[in-house]
C-alpha cells in the first residue's frame, strides 16, 4: 500500500510503501475488541473495599436481652440491618486482569494498524519539529495534517522531540504515544495516525 509523504504544511513530498504484514492484514473486529477489553481491565486497580460485619468498631455486646423485650432478636448493632453497621456481598480487593497470548496481542494491534491504513487514516510527515514548544504552533500543524480530526502523534523517541512533546501536552484531541507503546485502545481512540518517517521504522522493525 503507497501513502504520501507530506512536510509540516501538507504538501506530498514522495510515497512510502507500508509493510504489507502490518498495515495490510486480516482486520479481525473480534480479536480488536478482545485486546480492548484485557487492555481496560488490567488497568483497573480493584482496590475498592467495604467492611463486614466483624471489621466494624464496636458492636461487641449484644443489644438487649434475646427473649421477654416484644422486639425481634438482636445479636449486634453492627450487622447489616442496623444503620452503622456492616456490608454484605460488597465489592473486595480482588484482581481484574486478562491473560492474552502475545502473538494473539500482536495480531490486534497488526488489525488496528491495518484498519486505519484501510481507512487513509495515516499522516505520514518526512520529519515532525517544532521551532518552539508552543501550543499553537502544534494546534496549527495538525489543523493542517488532519483538519479537525483528533490526532495519534506517534514518536519514534523522547530525546529528538521534546518541543513536540511539550506542545502537544495541553491539547485536548492529541496525543504523544512512543512507537514501542502502541496499544489498541489508542488506536481505536483517536481518528488519524500522525508519525515521522523515523516512527514507521520502529514499527516495521517491532511488528514486521
Amino acid at each position: 500500500m503507497l501513502v504520501d509523504v507530506v512536510n509540516m504544511q501538507g504538501q506530498k513530498v514522495s510515497t512510502v510503501e507500508l509493510p504489507a504484514d502490518i498495515f495490510e492484514a486480516p482486520i479481525s473486529v473480534d480479536l480488536m475488541h478482545q485486546a480492548f477489553v484485557r487492555q481496560m481491565a488490567n488497568a483497573r486497580l480493584g482496590t475498592h473495599k467495604t467492611k463486614t460485619r466483624g471489621e466494624v468498631a464496636g458492636g461487641g455486646k449484644k443489644p438487649w436481652r434475646q427473649k421477654g423485650t416484644g422486639r425481634a432478636r438482636q445479636g449486634s448493632i453492627r450487622s447489616a440491618q442496623w444503620v452503622g453497621g456492616g456490608k454484605i456481598h460488597t465489592p473486595q480487593p480482588r484482581k481484574y486482569t486478562k491473560a492474552m497470548p502475545r502473538k494473539m496481542r500482536r495480531a490486534a494491534l497488526r488489525s488496528g494498524l491495518s484498519s486505519k491504513a484501510a481507512d487513509k487514516s495515516i499522516v505520514l510527515v518526512e520529519e515532525l519539529a517544532l521551532e518552539e514548544p508552543k501550543t499553537r504552533l502544534m494546534a496549527e500543524a495538525l489543523d493542517t495534517l488532519v483538519q479537525s480530526d483528533s490526532a495519534l502523534v506517534i514518536l519514534p523517541e523522547k530525546e529528538a522531540y521534546e518541543s513536540v512533546i511539550r506542545a502537544t501536552h495541553d491539547l485536548p484531541d492529541a496525543k504523544v504515544l512512543f512507537a514501542n507503546y502502541i496499544n489498541i485502545r489508542d488506536l481505536l481512540y483517536y481518528d488519524k495516525l500522525v508519525m515521522p518517517l523515523s516512527a514507521l521504522d520502529v514499527i516495521t522493525e517491532n511488528f514486521g
